[in-house]
């Protein structure tokens, strides 16, 4: 079933870490098995975010040698990021198997996050000047409590509370993607693609990488390609529709734009609110109340519709 939530702000900052908290939490009963959000901060001019998962929770409860794994892992990672010139400022290791880094690096990054991914053997979840990329198994709640994001403050944010019904119960499977090796693009997702293999091995033979068998990761690097490509997002969004088979409503998040998309069924629901300075959406209206709970007018955007806003 799931449940997808995402917020932005129209020219200012807010606590989307909270404001994302209390909608997910309002949909866990949509999915409790993990959540995921990816958060939109200002970040520093030049300095890069990355958000990285050395393994899987359940790998650390397989006892004796699961820590040396781990340090080992992690002191590969700084050696990378030593050897491509990158500058480390900040380094957060939020629980045993999750790090986070804040960076400066001239040039581009893709080759470096390959190196580190491949050499390494650890999931870069998220890289980029303002997006940090946060999920693990649990609702809302005790996600936001152990990663410290209830203040966080941004312009806009994506979210999901997964069910799981196709892929193990893990955080590899859980969402949102981001689009490897593309700053700041971040995807969830409500329904199922139908031409999944068909699309991901084309994307594949074009050179991206995928590191789960969800089928939501392909909107993340569909999305990502149409954007590297010179496509605006509202265009790669119109143009899914029609490429993409199967049921889905999904959010897509950049540096600066939040958009979503339904198929030509509509069958998964969204729900919308639209002020001067403030857009929410989300699976239902409950969530979309949680962070405002005065009377307000809300509409489900209709079959095959794309609406594209900017922070």
């Amino acid at each position: 079933m799931c449940g997808i939530a995402g917020l932005i702000h129209k020219g200012k900052s807010s606590n989307v870490g909270g404001e994302m908290t209390s909608m997910l939490q309002a949909l866990k009963h949509r999915g409790p098995d993990s959540t995921g959000y990816a958060v939109y901060g200002a970040g520093n001019p030049g300095d890069y975010v990355m958000r990285l998962k050395v393994a899987e929770a359940e790998d650390m409860a397989r006892g004796r040698g699961v820590r040396e794994l781990l340090e080992s892992r992690i002191d590969t990672v700084d050696a990378i990021l030593a050897e491509h010139g990158a500058k480390v400022k900040v380094k957060d290791r939020v629980r045993p198997y999750a790090l986070r880094y804040v960076l400066s690096h001239d040039g581009e990054t893709a080759d470096m996050a390959a190196h580190i991914e491949e050499t390494a053997g650890v999931e870069i979840l998220s890289l980029g000047n303002g997006l940090e990329l946060i999920k693990d198994l649990g609702d809302a709640a005790a996600v936001a409590s152990a990663y410290g994001l209830g203040e966080f403050s941004g312009t806009h944010g994506i979210g999901h509370t997964r069910m799981a019904t196709e892929s193990d119960v893990d955080i590899k499977s859980a969402h949102p993607y981001w689009a490897f090796p593309y700053n700041d693009v971040a995807v969830v997702h409500n329904g199922q693609i139908t031409n999944y293999w068909i699309l991901r091995r084309e994307m594949e033979r074009r050179g991206h990488r995928f590191m789960s068998n969800c089928d939501s990761e392909l909107l993340a690097v569909y999305v990502a390609h149409d954007l590297a490509n010179g496509i605006s997002l509202e265009n790669s969004l119109r143009k899914s529709i029609q490429e993409i088979d199967g049921v889905f409503t999904y959010l897509v998040a950049t540096k600066d734009q939040l958009g979503m998309a339904k198929d030509t069924m509509a069958a998964k629901p969204l729900v919308l609110y639209e002020s001067d300075d403030l857009i929410a959406m989300a699976s239902e209206e409950v969530a979309i109340r949680a962070i405002l709970p005065e009377e307000i007018d809300t509409y489900d955007p209709y079959d095959e519709e794309v609406r594209v806003w900017q922070a």
